[in-house]
């Protein structure tokens, strides 16, 4: 679906269902690098049980124009801009890596407009490596393969489908990045992990209750890694609960069952 969101054309996959506000709706937001695709199995099933589902491709990614944000609060004012186009008054915010701490910044900004707030795969701060940092930007094939094999606990499929993930991975990271021939999203994106130091404000705002779902193997970013911001949000007092799978950084496809269910228990779906 084409959403006109700040003038540009913005893509939502809304999982094989027409967008019907009336129902539930769940924003679906993708990390660096990434896009709607990621959320294929999660966003389906909530889209045939009885959800409104708006994965998106944020702007200069995939299929949705204007400018590919540059920081995390950017990319957050996208998704509220998106949710008042399409007249929807409230949402459940799911966000995997860097889309967590967009979607995590987007709740803020929504209070109690914000029903849920699933966070997958986070961490904060989410110091990007300086080598990496320059590898996306100057070698992104080189930084493309680093991320692909650091993200996942295996390189096969969990279905036993003969499915590569690790050449699934680096094709769509390679769609992406030509997607946009005007600005490098991968070095833009990772720079805006590295740079955000909203978190706890964001926190301390939130009106809904929150979801870390973490794999036990994630190196990208590591469980150990996002205990600072669930300490902060319980002494904030928020409604915390933690998920932890056992798999590496792409939770949604690596175990999509069990993210799934996850998500399912927190979202009442």
């Amino acid at each position: 679906m084409q959403v006109t969101v700040n003038g540009h054309a913005a893509y939502c996959y809304t999982g094989g269902k027409p967008f019907d506000p009336a129902k539930p709706t769940a924003v679906m937001v993708h990390g660096v690098l990434n896009d709607h695709s990621v959320w294929g199995f999660q966003s389906r099933h909530l889209a045939h049980h009885g959800w409104n589902v708006l994965a998106v491709d944020l702007p200069g990614h995939g299929r949705s124009a204007g400018d590919a944000p540059q920081s995390v609060e950017e990319a957050a004012d996208f998704v509220v801009a998106l949710l008042r186009a399409l007249g929807v008054e409230r949402a459940a915010l799911v966000g995997h890596s860097w889309g967590s701490l967009i979607a995590l910044e987007a709740a803020a900004r929504l209070g109690p407009a914000a029903t849920h707030l699933a966070l997958v795969g986070t961490a904060y701060p989410m110091k990007v490596s300086p080598a990496l940092i320059e590898a996306a930007l100057n070698e992104p094939e080189k930084a493309l393969r680093m991320v692909n094999v650091f993200s996942r606990s295996s390189l096969a499929s969990p279905s036993g489908a003969g499915v590569w993930v690790f050449g699934a991975g680096m094709a769509l990271g390679r769609r992406v990045l030509r997607s946009n021939p005007h600005v490098n999203v991968f070095h833009r994106g990772f720079v805006a992990c590295d740079r955000y130091a909203g978190a706890e404000a964001a926190v301390a705002a939130l009106a809904c209750p929150v979801l870390f779902a973490l794999g036990t193997q994630d190196q990208m970013t590591q469980p150990r890694a996002a205990q600072g911001l669930i300490a902060a949000a319980r002494a904030a007092g928020q409604d915390v609960r933690v998920e932890m799978l056992p798999v590496g950084h792409h939770q949604m496809t690596e175990a999509p069952e069990e993210t799934l269910a996850a998500l399912r228990r927190f979202l009442g779906a």
